[in-house]
């Protein structure tokens, strides 16, 4: 059944994927992917607060825009000043709306790595064989939406052995003249005994109009690979987003994620669903999100447990001002086959202002009986006993509120494995703190 017949969005969605200009020639080996990705959307429609994961996220406003679902503007000067981490060595990979832009771009030369534009991976073995085999098997309308109409996006893939030198830096850059609907798809592939770091950068171009962006990327993370992968969101306020990471593990691998939001875009809406499929895996999921004006964020993240002697370990902290809202609903599953599992899940929350709103639902759901989970959360205001005690001691007010923050937030940023990253966290934590 379709549920946004009123939708302007999907309504223009539907027709241009049945008058073809959506699922053209370009990728004629999709086309039966694509098809049966389209008709799983039209059943379902795009998402609404009926829905349980989507309680506190309502998409109408968003959906009601008028969109152009193509960028037809000619390729043009971006600033990616915004993006720019002091002290981060690494290769960057631009995407612009969501298309990979090779004049942007660095070529990584390092043996064993390949990088290519979606388009151009399609008929890539190792792409064939892990395409739409894990994020689709979601219930997430988004993802098939993705699978049935994106045109953009890239694919990176590491072989046997390599570790790469430096990080892969891919900043998602929005640059439209116009409302734009955007789509990418990517899609990372770590083959046995690899390790890399992978940063996330969005920003958003001055002067750049409204946009909406649905981005899937799916991970594959194989036997003894290692994944340090940071998301860093500081796009503009007229930029909104719509993210579902799907990561696919095998045995002794490691998959971490740093997932942090500033203000600035004014919707945010994260899925992080990491599925332990073999045994001896372990991933550590972190988060931080500092909120500002009528900003809103949510994170839902799903640990999926399967096989015995895994780990997992989550802590989300929220920091939020003004009128911004924050969501976090963090699933862990122990199935009945993971015995001898180790999982942690805690949710701190700090208000900052009397109309800020932190929603906050961590779940966890065991089935075997031989393991050790704890989960909790937290959401207080600020203390102002001990901004007393600091003020009391000769230091300004201003400055005593960052330091109280930055306490607040290290037990997260204390985590990060990139050090650059990590002051560079810091530095947009002390930036986006518009604390009066």
């Amino acid at each position: 059944m379709i549920t946004q017949v009123s939708s302007s969005l999907y309504q223009q969605i539907v027709a241009n994927f049945e008058e073809g200009l959506m699922v053209g020639a370009q990728v004629p080996s999709l086309d039966t992917v694509r098809k049966d990705a389209f008709e799983r959307f039209k059943r379902t429609g795009f998402p609404t607060t009926k829905m349980e994961d989507w309680k506190y996220t309502n998409l109408q406003p968003l959906l009601n825009e008028s969109y152009m679902l193509e960028d037809t503007l000619p390729e043009r000067n971006v600033g990616l000043e915004d993006a720019v981490i002091s002290g981060l060595d690494a290769y960057r990979i631009v995407l612009v709306n969501g298309e990979y832009r090779a004049d942007l771009s660095d070529v990584i030369a390092e043996h064993g790595v390949q990088v290519l534009p979606f388009l151009e991976a399609v008929n890539n073995p190792i792409f064939q064989k892990h395409f739409a085999q894990y994020a689709d098997k979601t219930d997430n309308p988004l993802v098939a939406l993705n699978t049935a109409s994106n045109k953009g996006g890239v694919f990176i893939s590491l072989s046997d052995g390599t570790v790469l030198s430096k990080a892969i830096q891919l900043v998602h850059i929005m640059a439209s003249s116009e409302t734009l609907f955007s789509q990418s798809r990517n899609l990372m592939v770590l083959s046995k005994n690899t390790k890399a770091q992978l940063v996330e950068s969005f920003i958003t171009s001055d002067g750049s109009a409204k946009s909406l962006s649905n981005n899937v990327s799916e991970i594959v993370v194989e036997e003894n690979a290692q994944l340090y992968h940071y998301y860093i969101q500081v796009a503009g306020e007229q930029s909104n987003f719509l993210n579902h990471i799907e990561v696919h593990q095998k045995k002794h691998s490691l998959y971490n994620n740093y997932n942090c939001s500033f203000p600035g875009a004014s919707f945010v809406r994260n899925n992080i669903n990491v599925r332990l499929d073999d045994s001896a895996v372990e991933s550590h999921l972190y988060g931080i999100v500092l909120g500002a004006r009528k900003q809103f964020v949510d994170n839902h993240t799903i640990v999926d447990h399967s096989m015995p002697h895994c780990e997992s370990y989550e802590w989300y902290k929220n920091i939020m001002q003004d009128e911004a809202t924050a969501v976090f609903n963090g699933k862990i599953f122990v199935q009945l086959d993971a015995q001898k599992t180790n999982a942690f899940q805690q949710n701190n929350n700090m208000l900052i202002g009397d109309k800020a709103v932190v929603y906050s639902k961590p779940q966890l759901e065991i089935f075997a009986d031989d393991v050790k989970c704890s989960h909790g959360c937290t959401i207080g205001q600020f203390d102002d006993d001990a901004l007393f005690y600091l003020r009391a001691r000769a230091i300004g007010e201003q400055q005593a509120r960052t330091l109280l923050v930055h306490a607040f937030a290290y037990d997260v940023t204390e985590k990060f494995d990139n050090s650059a990253v990590r002051d560079y966290v810091d530095r947009l934590i002390e930036r986006g703190l518009n604390i009066a």
